[in-house]
């Protein structure tokens, strides 16, 4: 499984969003963009890391940043956790597991080994090109990424914009 690095451009696979309507990775390009992959809606650690990012939305936002969360969960599933949770950015499914393979954040062992093929907590942060220019994968779940570094890969490349 390849893993995607920093000075790479994201990989522009299919995914789907909550209106079943296919998304592709490229098509978000344009602006700066925080894909947020988790292991699956409706758990603990998952639902805290999207309400964190949804309460800190302003700050992405402001930045000129877009924020999009990624599992592999239908993106019925997405819907209705989302609306639960008042989630209110973007939420895309990767069902088929076409995303978290591409970029080499696909966990085997999740739940030890019960639910492989789930994704693995991690952040990456994209230019309005597509390129990666922050990366943070977690082995352990349980780990929720450090926000004020998500925060600080997003106003580095809107102050990089504006030299």
């Amino acid at each position: 499984m390849a893993e995607v690095r920093v000075g790479e451009k994201a990989p522009d696979v299919m995914l789907v969003g909550g209106d079943r309507q296919p998304v592709r990775v490229s098509d978000l390009f344009g602006q700066p963009v925080v894909l947020a992959f988790f292991p699956g809606a409706f758990t603990g650690v998952c639902t805290r890391e999207m309400c964190t990012f949804r309460d800190s939305l302003n700050a992405f936002t402001d930045a000129g940043a877009r924020v999009v969360g990624i599992s592999v969960d239908t993106p019925y599933a997405q819907k209705a956790w989302g609306e639960q949770h008042g989630l209110t950015f973007t939420l895309l499914s990767d069902f088929n597991r076409r995303a978290v393979m591409a970029f080499g954040v696909e966990d085997p062992n999740f739940a030890k080994g019960v639910l492989p093929g789930v994704a693995k907590r991690s952040v990456f942060v994209l230019d309005k090109d597509g390129t990666v220019t922050y990366r943070w994968v977690s082995d352990d779940p349980t780990v929720e990424p450090n926000y004020a570094e998500v925060k600080e890969a997003v106003r580095a490349i809107q102050m990089g914009a504006r030299t």
